[in-house]
């Protein structure tokens, strides 16, 4: 299999931001936490978001660890849902120090490009800080799209941690 060399950037908001109104959804747009998320919806997600970046570690879960994790009560999956379908989807994950991860985040392919990935960003963040968390982070890498890191800063995320790994890529 190749590999690539990838850059993890960790990146944290110590304070919630301040008081902005939550931008409504447009019409067509719907976005609801769904607990526990269905596995197939979830596989469904994870699988066509996270695919052009090689998303792998949840592929290789079992339907039963999937489904257990998604039951758990520290764990929480909102779905953005348009006329044509499941437009993407952020996972958080509550921490014992206080601490919500957004664990993933992100769009399907077809909707890149028209500003829902900041939409979608802007309200993991207010439903984590809901959620009571004394810090909101999340990483990100290289593989990841060329918008993410620059939509993370622009909402406030600063860098803490950055780590280089070897990352195996499947053949085509």
């Amino acid at each position: 299999m190749p590999s690539v060399t990838v850059e993890r950037t960790h990146l944290q908001l110590l304070t919630r931001p301040g008081a902005t109104p939550r931008e409504a959804l447009a019409p067509g747009l719907t976005l609801e936490e769904e607990h526990p998320c269905p596995v197939a919806t979830y596989r469904a997600l994870y699988g066509e978001v996270g695919r052009p970046y090689f998303w792998l570690d949840r592929l290789a879960w079992s339907d039963e660890q999937l489904a257990s994790h998604l039951a758990r009560g520290d764990v929480r999956v909102w779905i953005l849902r348009d006329d044509k379908g499941m437009g993407g989807y952020f996972e958080l994950m509550k921490h014992g120090d206080g601490s919500v991860e957004i664990a993933y985040f992100g769009l399907v392919p077809s909707r890149h490009g028209r500003g829902l990935g900041r939409l979608l960003l802007e309200r993991a963040i207010h439903e984590a800080w809901e959620w009571g968390a004394n810090r909101v982070w999340l990483h990100t890498c290289t593989l990841d799209g060329p918008a993410a890191l620059p939509n993370y800063l622009a909402r406030g995320f600063e860098p803490f941690k950055r780590e280089t790994y070897q990352q195996l890529l499947p053949d085509a």
